[in-house]
């Protein structure tokens, strides 16, 4: 079988201060129609840049300088913009890493869906809304029929991934370029996406691209895998190859398990008092209850692991906490006093101690600043530094976060990578000098190498400044290697909570049993394995949404 796509000595720049500075240095791959290449690295290893590559496209300030990608005998490197545009969307798809981003809040999701057929004269409107619908069932998408009348708002992360999915899948493109689709999804959640791909490639003999720094992940998903350090190619082998037998000292690095867990702290002394605690909260959207009486409390010096699937109401709580959302019923108090429910009744010191750091860094970052003026905001509004000493503290809150001010200072968050968008919103929080931060999937965006490294600074921040954390997140290494105590949610109730360590052991709550056998190992088989175990034989068969 002929390669379907080739990329030839790939040389890429990105331009600085009218400087154009290397970023991908000489790669090369193949596919073949209905072949899977996992492409992995840390954050900042080109990974992205060469899958937009594929689909003959750069972002703004970047130009491919020196090489050939070519889809089906043709070079997208030199073809015309009229060529690229018949392509891409009809023969050539896209899935974002932000599916909140990507899709437009103004219209209906069928609407998008269908736009792409229509205008590449696929099919007509009503045959696309009728492909469409057979498309979300396919994907395993509550209420088929209906769910792509609603907005992108009204579904869940987890669903409007899937849909994301569907409306690439739209024109039955030859090659999909996957750009770390399941990053902000929780584990069960995750495997229902993941399923739903591998079904959709497998049914319609798609090639695609599945860029991710999961290892697991990419374990269920790639029939091939390359390796990438800093625009550099490390080494690409077959997966289980690759598993088994890695040759570069890189790549055995990134296999190794992660290694940092915190010790166990002492019991909290008999009679202190929280620095949260959250009592007996019942919360709305509308007229509809998604909180029912949950109660926790968050120590001095204390991380509270929160875990539970998308919409169990793990960050409507957090909304609770920082008086976005006030709670219909019950009260939240720090150090003991209780805070005015609505955060506008709060005063200026209140709102400094608890901050939040959100789990959309795509869209939590104002575009049309500066990463210095992002920081720097409140640097001046809590702290009340200008001029030189604003500066100053900008400087030493990207040192903080591993990155360097005179690279970073200047730069948009489009220029930026989804690891340091997410790293520059922990800096945003950090400017406050809170004693309380929110820490919503942190880590979700990060390469483990990385994400690492961003768990040892909160572990440091926290033993130096007795900061508290309340940590959301879908990551259970994460939850052990931080946690002190952990809260279990779902369907917007507490089923269990305890500490890190009697969570972790038998018998469990069987909602946090179905959690800890859904975290992705680091086998080929195991996906298509648990599917089997819980009654799924086929990818395509069951309702994986009800596993």
């Amino acid at each position: 079988m002929s390669d379907l796509l080739t990329v030839k000595d790939l040389w890429i720049e990105g331009r600085s201060d009218e400087t154009w500075n290397p970023i991908i240095n000489g790669c090369s791959l193949t596919l073949k129609k209905g072949e899977v290449l996992g492409m992995i690295g840390e954050s900042g290893a080109g990974k992205s840049t060469i899958g937009l590559a594929c689909m003959g496209y750069t972002r703004d300030g970047v130009r491919i300088s020196k090489g050939s990608v070519v889809f089906d005998g043709i070079d997208l490197v030199t073809a015309s913009a009229a060529v690229k545009r018949n392509l891409l969307g009809k023969r050539i798809a896209y899935v974002a890493q932000s599916a909140a981003a990507s899709f437009n809040p103004a219209h209906k999701i069928i609407d998008q869906h269908t736009e792409a057929p229509v205008q590449h004269g696929v099919s007509g409107r009503g045959e696309s809304v009728e492909d469409g619908v057979e498309l979300y069932r396919k994907l395993r998408l509550p209420n088929p029929e209906e769910i792509g009348f609603r907005y992108p708002h009204q579904v869940s992360g987890g669903q409007l991934q899937r849909a994301m999915t569907a409306m690439a899948m739209s024109c039955r493109p030859d090659l999909i370029i996957f750009d770390e689709p399941t990053t902000a999804l929780d584990v069960t959640t995750q495997i229902e996406v993941l399923a739903s791909i591998r079904q959709i490639v497998e049914e319609y003999d798609t090639a695609a691209i599945y860029i991710t720094h999961d290892l697991a992940v990419v374990a269920q998903m790639a029939d091939r895998i390359k390796v990438l350090l800093k625009g550099d190619e490390v080494e690409e082998a077959d997966t289980r190859t690759m598993l088994s037998d890695p040759q570069e000292e890189y790549t055995k690095s990134l296999w190794a398990v992660r290694a940092f867990q915190r010790p166990t702290k002492p019991p909290v002394p008999q009679g202190s008092v929280p620095v949260v605690s959250v009592r007996n909260i019942t919360a709305a959207y509308g007229t509809t209850d998604v909180l029912h009486e949950v109660s926790f409390d968050i120590h001095a010096g204390r991380t509270v692991a929160v875990v539970g699937e998308s919409g169990s109401g793990k960050s409507t709580v957090a909304r609770c906490i920082t008086g976005l959302l006030p709670p219909r019923m019950g009260e939240i108090a720090f150090d003991g006093e209780v805070l005015p429910a609505n955060y506008k009744k709060r005063s200026k010191e209140q709102l400094r101690q608890a901050q939040m750091i959100y789990q959309m860094a795509d869209t939590a970052l104002n575009p049309r600043r500066t990463i210095g003026q992002i920081i720097g905001r409140p640097v001046q509004f809590y702290m009340g530094l200008t001029g030189a000493k604003k500066r100053e503290r900008v400087n030493d809150l990207l040192n903080q976060i591993e990155l360097e001010p005179s690279q970073y200072f200047n730069r948009l968050p489009s220029e930026l990578s989804g690891g340091q968008k997410q790293r520059i919103g922990i800096a945003r929080a950090l400017a406050a000098e809170p004693k309380f931060i929110i820490c919503d999937e942190v880590t979700s965006a990060l390469d483990q190498l990385v994400a690492e490294g961003i768990l040892r600074l909160l572990a440091d921040l926290q033993d130096t400044l007795g900061l508290s954390y309340m940590f959301i997140t879908h990551d259970l290494a994460t939850v052990k290697s931080i946690a002190d105590e952990v809260v279990v949610m779902k369907d917007g109730k507490v089923v269990e909570q305890g500490p890190k360590t009697s969570m972790f052991t038998p018998p469990h709550h069987a909602y946090t049993d179905l959690l800890l056998s859904s975290v992705p190992e680091m086998d080929p088989d195991w996906l298509s394995d648990l599917l089997k175990e819980r009654g799924v034989d086929n990818i395509g068969d069951a309702a994986i949404n009800n596993m």
